[in-house]
């Protein structure tokens, strides 16, 4: 990204605020333009910043802004011009009925490239790459066979859906984009300007830092919380990592281990209420449910994954004898609580409101507005004037690859729709799979670990939403669970290899071996694999049903995920043999099942090996293995 400075760097500067403070206006009066404009707005901001900020090659960061991408910011501008030129048509014309005019053909057609460049700058070449597959398959449709064939969209048509109406670019991801997620990213800018992430990194040395494998379990509490702060798992591993990594390192852990702790520590930042990542906005939206709806339904899962994180690395350091920071290098938890502690109330007021009923535009708002109040409570903190127009102005920036990647996944959901994809794309599946939801789940689990590897969280979740969620529903899945399942794969295809964006970046600050990294990071985000698969069985993990089955559920996969850890880390009250590795490994499946029957029979399996464990020690298990 350029980083203008002078004339340049005031400019763009002005255009980001303005995009903020337009977006917060939007939010809170009714003089503002309707959500058709709103979108209207969000995109001419976007691509204009896009082309200000993004240069056109990768690896270049000029100090101005050549003509061409003058030139292509006046063409965005010039296209969405043209909607409120002619909005009453716009809105009031039957899209695919009434015929495009030869203007209308072109400005539609200029807009789709300056998009689809626009998305490219800005997040990689890979979802403007699966956009345009798309609409070569509109065109394609007369050639293809079985349930890829359909009668084939003319160009007029393809444009009319995928501009000129509320399908396409501005469609339910672009209108997640403009209402809601933009909104949490000024509250994130605010409150990383306050300081929080310093509180939260110091919060957590405080309270796990002295403890066995205190840098990894240092690294697991920062990074659920900075995760309020940065919906992204690269993003917290670039803040959290060059200091947890060395921490962890110093006190004996490998440098694959430690790469990989913060790596799967930073992507369950999206996974974590109650501010996740923006795929759960266009989630709530998919489903019409509320955002609270979807923050407490991931609450247990979000609670497993980060318990059997903590719990793998307690294992880790025991077995390898590791020690925690000496008491002289912690920070005073009381000393940090009285001086930062202020700087959590405005995320307590945040949940607070999304919990009473508030929508999370207002609930945003108010809590920014909150924040800026709180920070004076100590001067340290205070965000002055200048530190309130740099978080709206970094706000605006970081909401721009969002958006990008928003319009141009609604590129791919308006072909989708006109095309008729979706429901022989179902009807395929279920025939493929015979009916077996077993075999679907696995299905979507791989696809969205193949999407996540090439795009962000959210486009590869809108893709799984649009073609294999509807299938897996068809089987009778609820909705939350199925919707919950594609959005977990998403997240995890960040530290899953081949491509794992969020071990790449831990392993670079470590300098650690890729490879060995991210089949470490496999076996820390082991119950992020293996959760999701339950709840699609038992939504009691997801807060649905009677309390009772729910707090049973809590209960028995706490101890679920702990014995998961013992498996795979191989130690629990010794270094485990592989016989009891696999009785671990048994009981914990057992647990995390939310039922009474397979609960009760994993605590007797649980039991029977810890006992086991207690009163026997081979000869091949007195001396504890390194950590791997």
């Amino acid at each position: 990204m350029r980083k203008l400075v002078g004339y340049a760097g005031l400019v763009v500067g002005t255009v980001a605020v303005a995009m903020s403070v337009y977006h917060i206006y939007a939010r809170l009066t009714t003089y503002a333009p309707d959500q058709q404009a709103l979108l209207y707005i969000t995109l001419a901001f976007s691509l204009v910043l896009s082309f200000l900020l993004w240069p056109m090659r990768k690896g270049t960061t000029p100090d101005r802004v050549p003509w061409v991408d003058l030139v292509l910011a006046g063409l965005s501008l010039a296209c969405i011009g043209y909607m409120f030129v002619n909005y009453d048509y716009v809105v009031n014309r039957f899209p695919t009925a009434d015929s495009l005019s030869r203007t209308d053909m072109a400005v539609g057609i200029v807009a789709t490239l300056l998009v689809l460049e626009a998305t490219r700058r800005t997040i990689g070449a890979a979802l403007p790459i699966v956009a345009i597959v798309f609409l070569l398959y509109a065109f394609a449709g007369p050639w293809l066979y079985g349930w890829t064939y359909h009668k084939g969209l003319s160009l007029e048509i393809a444009i009319d859906q995928t501009y000129f109406t509320t399908e396409g670019i501005f469609g339910v991801p672009m209108t997640v984009a403009a209402t809601y997620v933009i909104l949490f990213i000024i509250f994130g800018s605010f409150l990383e300007r306050s300081g929080a992430g310093e509180f939260f990194m110091n919060f957590a040395n405080a309270i796990a830092g002295g403890a066995r494998g205190g840098p990894g379990k240092v690294s697991v509490v920062s990074s659920s919380l900075f995760g309020t702060i940065s919906g992204s798992a690269v993003a917290n591993v670039m803040v959290d990592g060059w200091l947890t990594i060395p921490m962890m390192k110093k006190t004996g852990f490998k440098p694959e281990a430690a790469a990989a702790i913060e790596a799967v520590a930073s992507t369950g930042g999206q996974i974590m209420p109650p501010i996740m990542g923006a795929a759960a906005f266009v989630m709530a939206e998919f489903q019409g449910v509320s955002y609270t709806k979807v923050m407490i339904a991931a609450v247990i899962p979000a609670l497993f994954y980060y318990g059997a994180l903590f719990a793998a690395i307690h294992f880790n350091a025991v077995r390898s004898g590791l020690k925690g920071l000496p008491r002289e290098e912690l920070p005073i938890l009381g000393y940090i609580i009285v001086r930062q502690g202020h700087l959590f109330l405005p995320v307590i007021v945040l949940l607070a409101l999304l919990l009473f009923g508030f929508t999370p535009t207002y609930g945003a708002i108010i809590a920014t507005a909150a924040l800026i109040a709180i920070s004076w409570l100590r001067p340290a903190t205070g965000l002055g004037w200048r530190a309130c127009l740099d978080g709206l102005r970094d706000g605006a920036v970081q909401t721009v690859p969002v958006a990008m990647a928003c319009a141009s996944a609604g590129i791919v959901i308006g072909i989708v729709l006109q095309t008729g994809l979706a429901l022989r794309f179902t009807a395929f599946l279920i025939d493929f799979t015979y009916g077996s939801l077993l075999l679907a789940l696995l299905i979507t689990m791989v696809a969205g670990i193949v999407l996540g590897m090439g795009m962000p969280t959210t486009p590869a979740y809108i893709m799984q939403a649009a073609l294999l969620v509807p299938a897996i529903m068809k089987l009778g899945v609820e909705p939350m669970a199925a919707h919950m399942f594609a959005f977990y794969f998403s997240c995890l295809s960040a530290v899953t290899p081949p491509v794992a964006l969020a071990v790449y970046a831990a392993a670079s600050i470590g300098g650690a071996g890729l490879w060995g990294s991210g089949v470490q990071a496999v076996k820390f985000a082991a119950a992020g694999f293996i959760v999701p698969f339950f709840f699609v069985y038992n939504p009691a993990l997801l807060f649905q049903g009677p309390w009772l089955p729910i707090l049973g559920a809590v209960v028995s996969g706490s101890i679920g995920v702990i014995a998961l850890a013992a498996a795979l880390e191989g130690y629990c009250l010794r270094v485990a043999t592989w016989f009891e590795r696999a009785l671990f490994l048994v009981a914990a499946l057992l647990l995390i099942d939310p039922n009474l029957v397979t609960s009760v029979i994993g605590l007797v399996v649980l039991a029977v090996v810890l006992l086991v464990q207690k009163l026997w020690v081979p000869r091949s298990t007195v001396a504890q293995g390194a950590i791997t």
